[in-house]
């Protein structure tokens, strides 16, 4: 099994990695050297622009030194922390009335649906509404999808420049979805900073949103143009969309498939709920499968009031079996990187300037010389020594980039 694989090509070499040592040598030792590079921010800028998962050097840094302070605030903590259990309620309600009708759902879409509504209002402040019982399509939405769909397909698309001069087929489409996107976005950057500067004028300052757009034009760094507070506020939403769905769909199918993890995540919660119903004082009403909907959306509301950043901490067998689906399926497989100059991978490889190097986390979660002989199968418990949670080296378990 090769941990390194070399691919020739006409006019360049791409390299993929696995190898814990060469990875950590890439994202860490000789960083600098390994950029995103001028392909792929040609690929991604009509989506993302200059917004920190497209840029490289003094710009990212900038970036994100400030959204780790700003994510690291208790403010737009406990801000995201109330709209995802918002929306969660949103879905329970959902999926509990598909439940006593005895209906089939698709997850996947009503995930992905919950989770732009929590991403909007968290970076936007604004109500969207697609997880609305009746499933409502919405331009933004739809546009923002199409788009997302179109800007991936262009790294295997050799003719997307040729369509993007002639405006021709989905880069035609690309266009008319980016303009939804656009008008949309810078619509409601207008009417935020309206509003952060009235309640300013009229020294309110309480009443200004906590929400990721609002914190940003607060900051007021170098006066943030409407086009850079776009750029910032859409890589949010790409960047806490996709990923958080299609991780919330892989954890669910692994749980259902694997009845001993759901019966021991199942006792967790069930315990989790005794424990803080007595420690809060809280009486917890009788409920059964065979009780209306409406009861049990009582229960399931009431459960909700007892989860909080404190309280989900101690929901140890929970975080591992996220973390063991984020190591099977993360939510990016693969992460290319751009070479500035000549260079020399730990295991010899030999790296040539204007190439790429690829590190591969759905590969590396598969090796068993990273994870030992069950590497393919899904065992929460790897994440426990002596009955307390690990860590791994984020060189090993790349899931979050």
């Amino acid at each position: 099994m090769s941990k390194t694989v070399v691919v020739p090509m006409p006019f360049t070499t791409y390299t993929y990695i696995a190898d814990p040592v060469n990875v950590e040598h890439v994202l860490k030792t000789n960083f600098s050297n390994y950029p995103k590079g001028e392909v792929y921010h040609s690929y991604m800028e009509v989506l993302l622009g200059h917004g920190i998962f497209n840029v490289d050097g003094e710009l990212w840094k900038k970036q994100r030194k400030t959204a780790s302070l700003e994510f690291a605030s208790r403010n737009l903590r406990d801000f995201s922390t109330k709209v995802f259990k918002e929306y969660a309620l949103k879905l329970s309600s959902i999926l509990n009335q598909a439940s006593f009708l005895n209906q089939q759902i698709d997850m996947q879409e009503l995930l992905m649906r919950m989770t732009l509504d929590s991403i909007c209002k968290v970076g936007f402040g604004v109500e969207i509404g697609t997880l609305n019982p009746n499933s409502p399509n919405n331009n933004f939405a739809k546009a923002f999808d199409t788009a997302n769909i179109i800007v991936t397909l262009r790294f295997i698309d050799p003719l997307w420049k040729i369509k993007k001069i002639l405006n021709l087929g989905s880069e035609a489409q690309l266009e008319k979805s980016m303009k939804i996107i656009d008008d949309f976005t810078y619509s409601v950057i207008r009417t935020r900073k309206a509003e952060i500067d009235d309640a300013k004028k009229s020294g309110q300052q309480n009443q200004i949103k906590n929400d990721i757009l609002s914190r940003f034009i607060e900051l007021g760094e170098d006066n943030a143009s409407d086009k850079s507070l776009r750029d910032i506020v859409l890589n949010f939403v790409i960047a806490g969309r996709d990923t958080t769905a299609t991780t919330l769909s892989w954890a669910i199918y692994m749980v259902m498939t694997h009845s001993h993890v759901a019966e021991k995540l199942y006792l967790e919660l069930k315990t989790f709920e005794e424990n803080q119903a007595k420690e809060e004082n809280v009486t917890l009403p009788q409920c059964d499968e065979n009780d209306d909907p409406e009861l049990f959306n009582q229960r399931v509301v009431q459960f909700s009031k007892l989860l909080n950043k404190d309280s989900l901490e101690k929901l140890h067998y929970l975080h591992a079996v996220i973390t063991e689906t984020l190591r099977l399926y993360p939510a990016v497989p693969q992460d290319p990187k751009g070479v500035i100059e000549d260079d020399v991978l730990p295991d010899g490889t030999k790296i040539k300037a204007g190439g790429m190097v690829t590190y591969v986390p759905y590969s590396m979660g598969r090796m068993e010389y990273n994870w030992g002989p069950n590497a393919a199968s899904f065992i929460p418990e790897r994440w426990f020594k002596d009955g307390v949670l690990k860590n791994e080296s984020p060189f090993k378990f790349t899931a979050f980039q």
